[in-house]
């Protein structure tokens, strides 16, 4: 049974997402939009309690760093998976961003454009 185009997964290598609007060595040769990956995340009322006395002796919380970095890594790689869908083999001008939603959730959203982009020839 053949698959659609539409089902077909790609592989995208981490190496070609970039915060820059270029990828050395590489022709930007098609422009496939903006891809993008969002999660909501919240902390637990015991991750809340245990922040709140941290603050009181100063330091890393490190219970809300734990859900912040889980919270990009789970933006970024959804933001893979919507350009890898695309066909794309690159992202350039990769971004996060960060909003609340309420006083207890915080929206994380990773986002930058999808390209085809070729090797330039070096001859």
């Amino acid at each position: 049974m053949e698959q659609s185009p539409r089902t077909i997964k790609f592989q995208l290598d981490h190496r070609n997402i970039t915060t820059a609007f270029g990828l050395p060595g590489y022709r930007i040769e098609q422009s496939l939009g903006v891809v993008l990956g969002i999660t909501v995340r919240s902390t637990s009322l015991a991750g809340t309690f245990k922040a709140g006395l941290k603050t009181v002796v100063g330091g890393n919380i490190g219970t809300w760093t734990d859900m912040c970095n889980q919270a990009r890594q789970e933006a970024f790689e959804q933001m893979v998976q919507h350009a890898a869908a695309l066909g794309a083999n690159a992202v350039i001008g990769m971004r996060y961003d960060a909003n609340d939603i309420s006083s207890v959730a915080t929206e994380v959203l990773a986002y930058g454009t999808a390209v085809v982009v070729e090797p330039i020839s070096r001859s």
